[in-house]
């Protein structure tokens, strides 16, 4: 599933082409998707101008003077950017489940093989929605700090990494990016959540914002057929010192990467660096 770093490069990756063009039409192929796409969305979006492009956690929002567009990815959705002469507009795919189409030619197309994310139109204001109401802060802002983090932690008696992974604890840390931050912080991804001192959630939140900062900087990863507003795959799995390392020697240390599961998802870490 993409996860932060790769929604928001495919933000960058589509905000420059759609931000200030007015749709000229638009078209839903397949509106089955998680969530049926808003009925009527092709009529409430023609003449509407794109007044910016914004991410809330794993959500994508397009604002038009008239509401927002709320996308999600879900399992294996991508935003394509095709500009204007571009020969692939002409040819959508089976799986290329709606196109928006800007006065200037450029075509703005969500492709969804497994059909599990989400386009939907809502008038209010975005933190209003109800997928985005209850949300935790995003973890690249001021208001998610060492203090936040403590006060969040210090009486959950669950497992750190699934706290971390918690929406409503802070968002867009999901499974690979939690691992590798709690391997860079030194912090077992087992250890209960009430036992992470102050200390401790300084050098993890620390450490959440430099891996995700990365993994952003090399354009995600590469997650099934996870692509960008270009077509192109991320790179951060390269980078990976953890997940996905099983029986493999730390980098650091020289013992094996060990796995296991915890709230259903793998879990990768050093025994002996992480405490």
């Amino acid at each position: 599933m993409p996860e932060l770093p790769e929604v928001e490069t495919t933000l960058r990756g589509i905000a420059p082409h759609i931000n200030g063009q007015t749709v000229a039409s638009a078209a839903v192929r397949q509106p089955k998707l998680r969530f049926p796409v808003t009925p009527g969305l092709a009529e409430v979006l023609g003449g509407q101008t794109v007044q910016g492009c914004t991410r809330r956690a794993k959500y994508l929002l397009v604002h038009f003077p008239a509401g927002l567009l709320l996308v999600h990815l879900g399992m294996s959705g991508s935003l394509r950017i095709f500009t204007a002469g571009d020969a692939r507009i002409a040819g959508p795919g089976k799986h290329d489940h709606l196109d928006i189409t800007f006065a200037n030619g450029t075509v703005l197309r969500y492709h969804d093989p497994r059909r599990f994310g989400m386009v939907l139109w809502f008038t209010g204001a975005a933190e209003h929605h109800p997928l985005l109401a209850a949300l935790g802060p995003e973890p690249l802002s001021g208001a998610f700090d060492a203090a936040y983090l403590y006060g969040k932690l210090r009486t959950q008696k669950r497992a750190v990494k699934t706290a971390l992974m918690d929406n409503a604890v802070v968002v867009g840390v999901g499974n690979i990016y939690a691992n590798e931050s709690l391997f860079k912080a030194g912090i077992s991804p087992k250890r209960p959540a009430c036992t992470i001192s102050r200390k401790e959630c300084a050098k993890l939140v620390d450490a959440i914002r430099t891996v995700l900062q990365r993994a952003i900087a090399a354009g995600g990863s590469t997650l099934h057929d996870f692509v960008d507003s270009d077509g192109k795959s991320g790179y951060f799995q390269q980078e990976y010192t953890v997940y996905g390392r099983h029986n493999q020697p730390c980098l650091q240390c020289g013992s094996l990467i060990l796995k296991e599961t915890l709230g259903q998802r793998g879990t990768f870490y050093c025994g002996n660096c992480q405490k």
